[in-house]
């Protein structure tokens, strides 16, 4: 019993009485006596009543999911390893015990253990009440009754009310707040055994306070940072009086994070000090440098007059970029990006973009976050309109150069799926290899000889177009990233019309639309990270009704229309229609998968009704399919591509996805 186990063990104690009683005998007691008297003086006591413990036992302790363990039953006990202790000190744990409520009995037995220690053996007896009746959920406001209901049914399939029964009720309770994220919902203690009526009283952790913590750089809290505090609210889904959700904090981390503003984030709930069962948010922060600026020189050297470069020769090319990611601290942004070829002589190639950005441009309420985005621009690209076929001998260069602003609205229904809005104006001007603009394309002649008779380049005819249209955009994604793969589904329509004003007042609309589709063929398995084997079926079509100018028409061939192709190598066209299916199968050893694909595209026979056809002009043949293999290595895509019209195979190596 309980009584064994006060102070000095009653073991000893009896020793001890035996021993005063035969005091002539003990005078003749052989070696043996001698030993056990030292045994037991090493086992002295610290101090009078004290004992040190050596271990700590537990007998007829209930086991089970949702049961208290050993470890939680005595994790605040004094009977533990190593430490001293008094009568009081384990007549207090018994209390703790007992004050459990879930034992009807805990007795402390304590017997010596080694030289100088003692073994406390805790005692218990599991409390029996009548059978459960009804059952209650007492503090809770987002638990369905459904659940309650659900209990009830579990526990009346028991005779009596038992710890292995609460552990039940505790088990499915808290087993629906984990599975909605609510972390904190727990069941704080029952009453109502002895009656039958059972009522479990639980916490949800309701929040209190959610605050912005700045951080220097040591990661120490400092008084307030650049950054406005409502920038970061209107961020995440906190808010006093809600429960705290895992989901929640998952989902700010993420966003607060796509600011570019902070290079370190931390979520960190906290129980309340004022209130135990409340909870308290803190969100910690580190900014990043606001201003950022970069440059890159790159040096042309041609040689001169007598094959020795000289100065006039020296042509030194870069770039400039410069940002500033949060102006008025209100995370409103600026970006600048100036590159050239010749810094001596920048009107040749010079491009430029200065972009403004302006989130929440219709206030911290807005469901959408609507964002404004204005840029200007003058940017060079090579057109593959006025590309050669694989049995064309090679075409002179025709590069767009397009200089001038938009202005974009934006509204994200979802992280991934948003609608924009769009004015453009712009100068579209086409130019050869020398700079000079050109009106129509090229090719060489049977005799070699260059024939300019080739397709017009612009509306005009001048090789120059001032224009201006409206954009329009819908994006719905519910892609999610499984093990690095990407399983869902994404369907994207951008649309452009114009209003008429510009050279030759084009009138136009031109419209794309496209849908894939990743089907995850099996599940994952979450004890290793080798993404699941997924099926890709995506389709891409579109259409220009009215004016077609040759740097607006539909390009087919090359890594994002039809693989093992270049780029406008199967044609240009006013409609076009893609399609593809890839099968990818994880790869074990390298945490990656292997991939095997089939394309095809067409033109739909509409080549032919853009201005002087650069589809046949460059002998090109309209549509193409192609089939290969790949193997994806982080985010890079090594693959091998035969295409169909030649049977030329080709290996390449990619950065991104495809789809």
């Amino acid at each position: 019993g309980g009584s064994n186990g006060w102070g000095v063990p009653a073991a000893h104690a009896e020793e001890d009485d035996d021993d005063d009683d035969d005091d002539d005998d003990d005078d003749d007691d052989d070696d043996d006596d001698d030993e056990e008297e030292d045994e037991y003086a090493d086992r002295k006591i610290l101090k009078e009543g004290n004992f040190i413990v050596e271990s700590v036992l537990a007998s007829n302790l209930p086991t089970g999911p949702g049961i208290p363990t050993k470890a939680e039953l005595f994790g605040g006990l004094n009977a533990r390893k190593g430490n001293e202790v008094s009568k009081t000190d384990l007549s207090d744990d018994l209390e703790v015990l007992l004050g459990t409520g879930l034992f009807a009995n805990v007795d402390a037995n304590v017997t010596p253990k080694g030289k100088k220690g003692y073994a406390v053996e805790f005692v218990f007896r599991e409390k029996i009440w009548p059978s459960v009746r009804s059952f209650k959920v007492n503090g809770a406001r987002s638990l369905p009754v459904e659940i309650e209901r659900e209990v009830l049914t579990q526990v009346q399939k028991s005779k009596n009310c038992t710890v292995r029964v609460l552990a039940t009720m505790k088990n499915i309770i808290e087993g629906y707040y984990t599975s909605k994220g609510l972390t904190f919902g727990t069941i704080s203690h029952f009453d109502g055994m002895e009656t039958g009526d059972v009522i479990a009283h639980v916490i949800e952790g309701e929040i209190t306070r959610v605050k912005a913590v700045f951080l220097d750089d040591n990661m120490q809290p400092v008084t307030r940072g650049r950054t406005h505090p409502r920038v970061i609210q209107r961020e995440h889904n906190f808010k006093v009086g809600t429960l705290y959700n895992v989901e929640d904090a998952k989902t700010a981390l993420r966003d607060i994070f796509l600011l570019s503003l902070f290079d370190n984030v931390q979520v960190v709930p906290r129980p309340d000090d004022k209130d135990q069962s409340k909870v308290q948010v803190d969100i910690m922060l580190r900014e990043r440098p606001v201003k950022t600026a970069e440059s890159e020189l790159e040096w042309s050297i041609a040689p001169g007059e007598g094959g020795k470069p000289d100065l006039v020769s020296i042509k030194p090319g870069g770039s400039v970029f410069f940002e500033h990611r949060n102006l008025d601290g209100w995370g409103r942004q600026l970006y600048g990006s100036v590159s050239t070829a010749n810094f001596l002589a920048p009107q040749d190639d010079l491009g430029f973009k200065l972009e403004y950005h302006h989130p929440y441009c219709l206030g911290d309420g807005d469901p959408e976050k609507t964002g404004f985005k204005t840029s200007v621009f003058n940017s060079r690209k090579l057109s593959p309109v006025f590309t050669g076929g694989p049995l064309m001998d090679e075409v002179p260069a025709i590069w767009v150069d397009r200089a001038g602003a938009k202005a974009t609205i934006t509204q994200n229904f979802t992280r991934q799926s948003k609608a924009t809005a769009s004015l453009v104006i712009e100068e579209v001007t086409t130019r050869d290899e020398s700079g000079a603009v050109v009106g129509a394309g090229a090719k060489q002649g049977p005799n070699g000889q260059l024939s300019v008779d080739g397709p017009p380049t612009t509306h005009s005819g001048t090789g120059t177009d001032r224009i201006m249209f409206a954009q329009g955009g819908l994006t719905r994604d519910t892609t999610r990233f499984v093990n690095g793969t990407p399983v869902g589904a994404r369907d994207i329509f951008n649309l452009d019309q114009s209003i008429g004003l510009g050279s030759g007042f084009p009138i136009y609309n031109r419209f794309t639309a496209s849908s894939t589709r990743f089907i995850q063929l099996q599940k994952e398995d979450p004890k290793k990270n080798i993404p699941p084997a997924v099926l890709v079926v995506h389709a891409r079509g579109g259409h220009i009704v009215g004016n077609c100018a040759a740097y607006d028409a539909f390009t087919l061939g090359g890594p994002h229309s039809c693989r093992g192709y270049n780029v406008g190598e199967l044609g240009a066209s006013r409609s076009f229609l893609e399609y593809a299916a890839e099968i990818r199968i994880p790869v074990p050893v390298l945490n990656t998968h292997a991939f095997a694909f089939w394309e095809r595209a067409t033109d739909l026979g509409s080549s032919a009704s853009v201005p002087g056809n650069p589809t046949e002009y460059y002998r090109r043949a309209g549509s193409g399919s192609s089939a290969g293999v790949g193997l994806k290595l982080g985010p890079v895509r090594a693959e091998y591509a035969t295409d169909g019209n030649q049977a030329n195979g080709t290996a390449f190596v990619r950065f991104g996805e495809r789809f």
